[in-house]
This record gives structure tokens, C-alpha cells and sequence, in this order.
């Protein structure tokens, strides 16, 4: 049995063929969206509409309170957990979604979770503040230099955490890495690949839907919650949030999330494209490896 994974850019055209491959291979669809376990979050998560998810079963759709904090660790389990309940089924599971660091938390495994320690990342940006993001990257190559190859110097969040790795268990992050648990089923991922300029006219044609039908209204209401901080990371909620408190007109928050989504989807690619395991495919013709037996025009 072999886990498919669709993947691609935000606005790509996941949803539509997702449905048709998974009507080809007698699927179930399990989200790989960060955002899309949250309930009351439709039209800023961009969610399947109701219809599709009775056409088609959905899984991690929904799943959780916005109030509540959401990791990978705990996607992993609820996803590897769905994979095994589809197959008892004799379906097949397909992962669609944008979120890269969900694909490859499910293949690849995790590391071992290593204890957190809030006043160890505190004192750690108060360096990174009175020396630069270049001070703490530098103490990263020193420790783990396989690590660090792999991390921005400016990605102060990611070496930050690398930093407290070491610090909270005495090893190399990369030490770690090698402790992973990959998924134990057979996988092929395929990649949707559109032109960068019908992929920006779909961006801001979802923009302009998601203020048609009612995302600051959805926005009003879930300002009134204490959302946690993943939560509030939804493409169009800090947006339409401007927009309500007054900081900027309806057309500014509309080119904002506009050019939000624009950079989001370009961090997107820049993620998969290191991935060389991914079978870049177009919309308009996308087929399968013959071995899969499907084809979709």
C-alpha cells in the first residue's frame, strides 16, 4: 500500500484535482494545512466546502478550539493515526496541503522532543538584540556546524531553538536528527508546479473572495477569543484585524494579504524545492506514474 502526498503553493489547485485523485484511488483526504484544524476558521483557512467533505472523506479538518496551541509533534500523531485507520478501511491515504513541515514531519519522523526553556530563548534574543542574529549563529556553528549549514543566519527562531536543543539535553541537534522514526509505509509525493503569474492572479482572486464572503466578519469574531499564538498566524487574520481596529482601509487590508500571501507562497516553493523526492506536475495535465494507474485531464 502506498501514502500519496499532494502538495503545492497556496492557491495552486490542490483542492480541485485532490478530489478527483481521490476518487481515482479510493482515497481519504487527510489536511496537511497547519491552519485547518481549527474550528471556526473557514474562510481564513480556506477550507474544502462542506459538500466536498461528504463527497470525499476529510480527516484533521476542524479538530481543535483556536484557542489552543497546535504542533507537529501532535499532527504527526493524529496523521499517522488517521493513515492507519484509512488502510484497516482498505482505502487508500492521501495527504494534500501546503504545509512542508507537516509532509516531512510525517515521513521522516521527528527528533526526539527535547524539554523547552522559556527564560533560556529570552536571554538568548536579548544577545541576539545587543550583538545581531550573526552573535548566535556564530555559537551554533561552534556547537553543531552540520546544524547550522542548514539554517538561515537571520532565521533567529530556528537557531534560537537549535541553541536551546543543546542546552536542555547536551547534544547537537543534528545527533538528534538521526534518532527520527520515519513513516513505515511506502510514500510517493507529487507537486503541483503553475505559472508564478496565473499562481499570483489565483492569490488575489482568493483575497478579494475571502472579503466577499466574510472574512472580517469571521475576523470580529474571533478577536473577541483569547486565540493562541498559532492561531493567530492565519494568512488574513492580523489583515482584516487592521482593518477593524481602523489602521487601514478595506482596499489596504485587501493588498496586504494579497501581498502576504504572495511572499508565503514563495517561502512555500523554497521549501519543496529542496525536496528532490517531490514529482513535479501541472494542473493541466496531471498524470501519475503508470504503476499508480491514473490519469487526470
Amino acid at each position: 500500500m502506498i501514502v500519496y502526498f499532494l502538495i503545492g503553493p497556496t492557491a495552486s489547485g490542490k483542492t480541485r484535482l485532490s478530489l478527483k485523485l481521490a476518487k481515482k484511488l479510493d482515497a481519504e483526504i487527510v489536511s496537511c494545512d497547519s491552519m485547518c484544524v481549527y474550528k471556526g476558521m473557514d474562510i481564513l483557512t480556506s477550507k474544502p466546502c462542506r459538500k466536498d467533505r461528504k463527497t470525499v472523506r476529510h480527516h484533521l479538518i476542524d479538530i481543535i478550539p483556536p484557542t489552543k496551541e497546535f504542533s507537529v509533534s501532535e499532527y504527526r500523531r493524529l496523521a499517522l493515526k488517521a493513515v492507519g485507520d484509512i488502510l484497516k478501511r482498505k482505502k487508500t491515504p492521501l495527504f494534500v496541503g501546503g504545509s512542508g513541515l507537516y509532509v516531512k514531519a510525517v515521513i521522516d519522523g521527528l527528533c526526539p522532543s527535547s524539554k523547552k526553556d522559556t527564560k533560556f530563548r529570552q536571554r538568548q534574543k536579548q544577545l541576539a538584540k545587543k550583538y545581531g542574529n550573526k552573535y548566535l549563529y556564530n555559537k551554533l556553528k561552534k556547537i553543531d556546524p552540520e546544524t547550522a549549514r542548514k539554517i538561515h543566519p537571520n532565521n533567529l527562531r530556528y537557531v534560537i531553538r537549535a541553541l536551546e536543543i543543546y542546552h536542555t539535553e547536551k547534544k547537537k541537534p543534528s545527533d538528534l536528527k538521526r534518532k527520527r522514526e520515519p513513516m513505515k509505509y511506502k510514500f510517493k509525493i507529487f507537486g503541483l508546479m503553475i505559472n508564478r503569474n496565473e499562481l499570483y492572479s489565483n492569490i488575489d482572486q482568493r483575497a478579494e473572495d475571502m472579503f466577499k464572503h466574510g472574512i472580517v466578519d469571521e475576523v470580529r469574531r474571533l478577536s473577541k477569543k483569547r486565540l493562541s499564538m498559532t492561531a493567530k498566524k492565519a494568512l488574513g487574520y492580523n489583515e482584516a484585524l487592521a482593518y477593524i481596529k481602523g489602521d487601514c482601509s478595506l482596499d489596504e487590508a485587501k493588498d496586504r494579504l494579497k501581498k502576504h500571501t504572495r511572499h508565503f507562497a514563495k517561502r512555500q516553493m523554497t521549501w519543496f524545492r529542496a525536496d528532490k523526492r517531490i514529482h513535479w506536475l501541472t494542473p493541466a495535465n496531471f498524470t501519475l506514474p503508470p504503476k499508480a494507474g491514473v490519469k487526470l485531464d
